[in-house]
Parts: C-alpha cells; sequence; structure tokens
C-alpha cells in the first residue's frame, strides 16, 4: 500500500466520519431518476466552455498514440469532445466512437469543425442500460476510455456498465481508467446533506460523484468482470487554488485492464 496515502487515509477517515447526515429518500429517488436530464442541463449550461481538452491522456496511456498501428477506441462519456480532439490530431491512424448519454453534448461533438465520420462516431448511449453493441461491431475495440466517467454512475449500475464494455472489446484490448479516489479533496469538502451512500455524492447541479478504491476497482473489472489488471493505484498530486492561495491535494485512481485472449 502507498504510504503517501494511507497517511492521507488516517486524516480522512476522521474527517469524513463527522458527517452523519443521511439524504432523505425522496431526495435519492429524485437524484437517482433524473442522472441524464441533470447531465444534458450541465451541458445545455456550459456548452463547450467548462472543460479543457485533454492533451495529457496520451502522456498517461501511450497506448493511445502507438502510431505503428491503427486502433479503434471507444471514448464512453465523451462530453464535447475534449478527449477526442487532441487524439485524433496525436494518432492520424485512429478511429474513434464517441458515446455520452446526454444528447446535448453529443450534438456539440457532431457540430464541432473537426468532426469526420471517416474518422469518428458520436452517438448517444446510457451505458447501463443501452447496448454498445448497436452503434459498435462486437469484440472489434482495441481501447476503451473510461475517464472520469464511472464515478458519475450509480454504484448498483457499474457492474451492467463494465459488462458492456467487455462486449465491443476486443480480446487482447485495454479498458484505460481514470477517475476519482478515496478521500479526494473534493470528496472531503462536501457539506452535510450531500452524501447518498458511503463514498457517493450528489454535487449542486444534481450530478452524482463516486470516489473509488482499488478494491472496488478490482471487484468489479476482474472479479466480476473476467478481465487481467494490469495496473491499478492511486494518483496524488497537489494543487493550489490561486484565489485562495491554498494547496489542495486530490486523489485519483488509475488503471488499465486487459480482456483474456
Amino acid at each position: 500500500m502507498d504510504p503517501e496515502f494511507e497517511k492521507r487515509k488516517a486524516v480522512a477517515c476522521e474527517l469524513l466520519q463527522k458527517d452523519t447526515s443521511v439524504m432523505p429518500e425522496f431526495w435519492k429517488t429524485k437524484y437517482s431518476k433524473e442522472l441524464s436530464r441533470n447531465w444534458d442541463i450541465f451541458y445545455k449550461r456550459n456548452t463547450t466552455n467548462f472543460f479543457k481538452d485533454r492533451h495529457w491522456t496520451d502522456r498517461e496511456f501511450t497506448e493511445l498514440v502507438d502510431s505503428n498501428q491503427k486502433k479503434v477506441i471507444l471514448e464512453i462519456g465523451c462530453g464535447v469532445g475534449n478527449f477526442i480532439w487532441p487524439l485524433l490530431e496525436k494518432n492520424p491512424e485512429a478511429f474513434i466512437y464517441a458515446c455520452d448519454f446526454s444528447p446535448r453534448a453529443v450534438e456539440f461533438v457532431k457540430n464541432n469543425e473537426k468532426y469526420n465520420t471517416d474518422r469518428c462516431k458520436a452517438f448517444v448511449c446510457d451505458i447501463t442500460s443501452n447496448q454498445l453493441t448497436d452503434n459498435i461491431p462486437p469484440e472489434s475495440l482495441d481501447i476503451i476510455s473510461a475517464i472520469f466517467v464511472f464515478s458519475a454512475l450509480l454504484p448498483e449500475q457499474m457492474e451492467n456498465a463494465t459488462s458492456n464494455l467487455i462486449k465491443v472489446l476486443k480480446p487482447g484490448g485495454k479498458i484505460l481508467f481514470r477517475d476519482y479516489g478515496l478521500y479526494d479533496a473534493a470528496q472531503l469538502r462536501f457539506k452535510p446533506g450531500r452524501k447518498f451512500e458511503d463514498n457517493l455524492y450528489v454535487r449542486q447541479d444534481g450530478t452524482f460523484a463516486y470516489y473509488f478504491s482499488t478494491e472496488k476497482l478490482r471487484d468489479l473489472f476482474v472479479n466480476s468482470g473476467g478481465l487481467i489488471e494490469e495496473e491499478n493505484r492511486y494518483v496524488i498530486k497537489s494543487t493550489t487554488n490561486i484565489k485562495k492561495n491554498i494547496n489542495v491535494e486530490r486523489v485519483f485512481l488509475q488503471a488499465k485492464f486487459i480482456k483474456p485472449k
């Protein structure tokens, strides 16, 4: 176990134990039913201006820019295309499928001047209930990118989502995962009344934020999904809030899983 993470865990657990409030069932039901709608409202409000293009993904996951092989890639939770556009530029041989359960987000992707149907295909899909095989041939993908997506789901939906991904992944293909880790600074900042259940919170805009442990991720992709774990670790980064002049520690979980041949 990472000693830096263990040190943070001791302090964080003490803080989290102070929040004994329970979200009323009425609000749990409401937020669960309106999950997709709330993300659509998010993109209506923020359009393409909220997230920055993800130029860092190929540094963390070098598999994305192997120019010696034409790769077919799926990005789930594509938003407005912040992952797609830098990758298409860096990897001219890649073809990218991109899906999101927000119709508005997918329209932003399709309306972007960089959208080219010879190189990418965007479509609306709720990976917890809609079959990816309706748009992607079975076992045809080299890579699936799951970056800050599973944290937006309810825990009971995650196994269905994982099974859905595995159906379109080639034997030997990889799922690249990055998301919020346990005891992240954002988790510790939630006010009382925002906790849905253990490690799951609801933001003010009605979207979910789940904070993963390595054990939870292993259970999901290896024990339940039958994949091989290549990497599964916490990444702790110190960031500075210039306006408030404070340093905060962000905790992410980064992993790679391979479908057996």
